[in-house]
């Protein structure tokens, strides 16, 4: 525009006209040219913003430690759960009311370092075990059963909420552990122990299980909830309804990933950029929002676990970013090779071949029944498509030179889990499943 006016301007031959045009243009018309192309550079800024590649942010990683070993200055891995770095205090007067008049009570939790389709087939037995409360005045024996833990479970579909509320694309979460956490319940015992009475001790007995019982034992990752307060006062939004909230990032670092943790219904959406997150909601008010951290991992010459670390990285591949940034999918054996490939969990780990399979054979449902893996994702649903009927494509893979070597024997079928489930996202009109060679 300002090209044009200097065009203008230049062709005018009467000098006297020129001046005065040209003074009306520089005190009124060229301020608002400015004005807009302002404004214009701050709305592309925004869209680039919206669209940069961010998912390098929000890459989670799990491993285990024991609750006497955590390290509360690590530099990225925090409990799951926080509560347990508490030291748990059995309160006795439930245990000789459950003696009394029945019922149960969860205790505490278990790792057990087997493999999980045989903790769900123990879980599924509902085996009573024996075990023994140690008191300052005697010895009790009590009855436990095992429960699923869901605790950890629950967090990760917390988690989901949190990325579907700032429009992330879900990534499965590489998390071999967690499905191996058991609660202790106690479903009865003998003798009545005096409220005064003090327990030292709780003995449970796995009988041929106790080999791969670990106890102490919490799961760590790379999120942190914090919370944040906006910076200055509500903004109104463009539809002259909601409010924008800014919240300032620099404090806490621009290199990290960061979810709002709210309810649907109290946020429109969400804008990231890179020192800053906008909500945009009907609140009117300042005020304190609850943030999830996800940490940028900083690796150290003096960090060491005993199990490993697993993560849900991608590979940086030039085929990944272009992939992810088409949102089109080419049904194809080399686009579920490319899947595999851009995982970094299936390093030493190659898919030989792919079957795809009637669902219903000899008149009963292939699937769930038959398969080695088990879905990661069961609380993510298009609300469309339903398992009934679909076509099952197993992916057969095996372990290449020295890739066994990588996973403990007891995660290897919860890592290709993780491996189906990610081409699973893919492919919804499969049910998808998976197999060693």
């Amino acid at each position: 525009m300002k090209d044009i006016i200097r065009d203008r301007l230049n062709k005018m031959e009467d000098l006297e006209q020129r001046r005065m045009l040209k003074d009306l243009m520089t005190g009124v018309f060229l301020n608002l040219v400015e004005y807009q192309e302002t404004l214009n550079k701050q709305i592309e800024q925004r869209v680039f913003d919206e669209v940069k590649n961010q998912e390098g942010k929000y890459e989670l990683h799990i491993t285990l430690i024991d609750r006497e070993d955590y390290d509360p200055i690590h530099e990225f891995l925090r409990p799951m759960l926080s509560s347990d770095l508490n030291n748990q205090v059995l309160d006795i007067s439930g245990v000789a009311e459950l003696v009394r008049n029945g019922g149960e009570i969860p205790l505490f939790s278990l790792f057990l370092e087997m493999g999980t389709q045989q903790i769900w087939e123990l879980l599924s037995s509902e085996r009573i075990f024996k075990g023994t409360m140690i008191t300052n005045a005697g010895e009790y024996p009590l009855f436990f059963k095992l429960k699923q833990n869901l605790s950890y479970i629950n967090e990760i579909e917390k988690l989901y909420q949190s990325f579907m509320l700032i429009g992330m694309n879900w990534r499965t979460i590489n998390l071999p552990y967690i499905y191996k956490f058991v609660d202790c319940v106690l479903v009865g015992g003998e003798g009545e122990p005096a409220i005064h009475e003090e327990v030292k001790e709780i003995v449970l007995s796995l009988e041929e299980y106790d080999v791969y019982k670990r106890s102490g034992v919490i799961p760590l990752w790379n999120l942190e909830r914090i919370s944040q307060r906006n910076t200055g006062f509500p903004m109104p939004a463009i539809d002259r309804i909601n409010f924008e909230h800014t919240l300032s990032l620099r404090q806490e670092g621009i290199d990290h990933g960061y979810l709002v943790d709210a309810s649907e219904a109290d946020v429109r959406y969400i804008l990231r950029s890179e020192d800053r997150l906008v909500i945009v909601t009907p609140r009117n008010e300042s005020g304190e929002w609850g943030l999830v951290k996800i940490i940028k991992p900083s690796l150290t010459k003096l960090t060491h676990f005993p199990y490993p670390t697993f993560s849900n990285r991608r590979k940086e591949q030039f085929t990944v970013r272009l992939a992810e940034n088409k949102g089109q999918i080419i049904r194809s054996k080399a686009e579920i090779l490319r899947i595999v490939s851009s995982l970094e969990a299936a390093e030493g780990i190659e898919l030989v071949e792919i079957q795809i399979l009637d669902p219903v054979k000899n008149g009963q449902m292939l699937g769930d029944t038959s398969s080695l893996t088990y879905s990661l994702n069961s609380f993510v649903s298009d609300g469309i498509r339903t398992d009934h009927g679909k076509p099952v494509m197993k992916l057969v893979f095996r372990f290449e030179a020295g890739g066994r070597e990588r996973i403990p024997k007891f995660l290897e079928v919860d890592v290709l889990s993780y491996i189906v489930a990610e081409i699973q996202r893919y492919f919804p009109d499969y049910r998808c499943e998976g197999a060693y060679l």
